[in-house]
């Protein structure tokens, strides 16, 4: 049976609680004689960006970067929208095996946790690239961005953006702000049907079960290694049995999801889509928090180009923009003295924040959240 999913607009008006994302000047060039050559290599290359697709303020965003790549650059930039970057990592494994090492459809890559870990894993990255990019000596090393979800990036993606889980709440109606699994089980139980959460596998979704499992771990260790089955089972079990208790509380009493929490709390308030009341709130004990990345697949047809989109989505301009809650709201991954002051973008961190765990352990969660609870 198929069941008519409501609008974000009409779920936000039903539920003062859902689980959302908070995320997430050219450095001189003139001396470097290797990126002057990338970017005379890159002129009048068309540069296909597959990236999810799903938020109408980042597609607007890209549209925006694509009009002074081709303006500054001489670059076509082009998004290639899918619903799940796995599917590109697909695309390229099946290049791979059918010996398509150059010409392919890809360029550029928008990737972060488990997509990286295959796409590196299997080889389909390109040579490591970043330390071309002169706008890389702009971002602040104190960020995440040394790994992706614990595997090391060695140069094979340029970092974008910063994100950080947060509940989004309707403070007019959500007195006790709940900061914790014990305090969000309770609060939900008490209103039913007023709290729910994207469907995993959809990020924000997987993302949630993340953070409920570190809140329920009391030695986090075991997560930031590779996932053995005695392991999951044994660690898992308090997850599961909280999510037992929340989801006949849930809107729909847990039997119907919403497949998206694409926008954050503070640009969705200026955009009119949620009320002013409605703010970003944090666990206590941290805020999921990771980096996303943009990579350059093995057989890139515009490798020459794709550095010259990453490079100026590193530029201050591209960040400081894309840290305004009215074109995006994720914050950037530079250091503050190199932005422009006008700007005053959203610091990188607003919450405490915890570290994504191994890739493996989400795999394993979206396929055991599936079992028991996606039918």
């Amino acid at each position: 049976m198929r069941h008519s999913l409501p609008s974000f607009k009409q779920l936000l008006r039903a539920l003062p609680l859902l689980a959302g994302s908070l995320l997430f000047t050219q450095a001189y060039a003139g001396d470097n004689p290797q990126w002057q050559q990338t970017l005379e290599k890159a002129k009048g290359q068309t540069v296909y960006f597959n990236a999810w697709g799903g938020s109408p303020e980042i597609n607007a965003y890209l549209v925006w970067a694509g009009q002074e790549l081709a303006r500054e650059y001489q670059v076509k930039l082009v998004q290639v929208k899918v619903d799940d970057i796995a599917q590109s990592v697909s695309q390229l494994l099946a290049n791979k095996q059918a010996g398509k090492h150059s010409g392919g459809p890809i360029d550029l890559l928008w990737v972060n946790g488990e997509n990286f870990k295959a796409l590196k894993e299997q080889g389909l990255l390109g040579a490591p690239f970043t330390r071309e990019l002169p706008n890389m000596a702009l971002v602040d090393g104190a960020l995440p961005v040394s790994e992706d979800f614990t595997v090391p990036v060695e140069g094979l993606e340029a970092p974008w953006g910063i994100g950080q889980l947060n509940l989004m709440v309707n403070g007019e109606e959500v007195k006790q702000l709940p900061t914790s699994a014990a305090a969000l089980l309770a609060w939900t139980k008490a209103h039913p049907g007023r709290f729910t959460y994207p469907k995993p596998p959809q990020f924000h979704g997987s993302s949630f079960l993340k953070q409920i499992l570190l809140e329920l771990t009391p030695d986090p260790a075991p997560l930031y290694r590779e996932a053995t089955d005695a392991e999951f089972i044994r660690i898992t079990a308090p997850l599961w049995a909280w999510l037992d208790e929340l989801h006949p509380a849930l809107w729909r009493k847990g039997k119907l999801f919403p497949t998206s929490a694409a926008e954050t709390a503070q640009s969705a308030v200026q955009n009119g889509t949620l009320p002013p009341s409605v703010m970003a709130v944090a666990m206590a004990k941290g805020a999921l928090t990771n980096s996303h990345f943009l990579a350059i697949p093995f057989n890139a047809n515009a490798r020459a180009g794709a550095k010259v989109v990453a490079n100026f989505l590193l530029s201050p301009a591209a960040q400081a923009r894309k840290a305004e809650p009215a074109f995006w709201g994720d914050p950037s991954v530079l250091r503050a003295d190199t932005l422009p002051a006008s700007q005053q973008p959203v610091p990188a961190l607003r919450f405490k924040a915890v570290a994504e765990p191994h890739p493996s352990w989400q795999l394993r969660l979206e396929a055991a959240w599936a079992e028991r609870y996606g039918h």
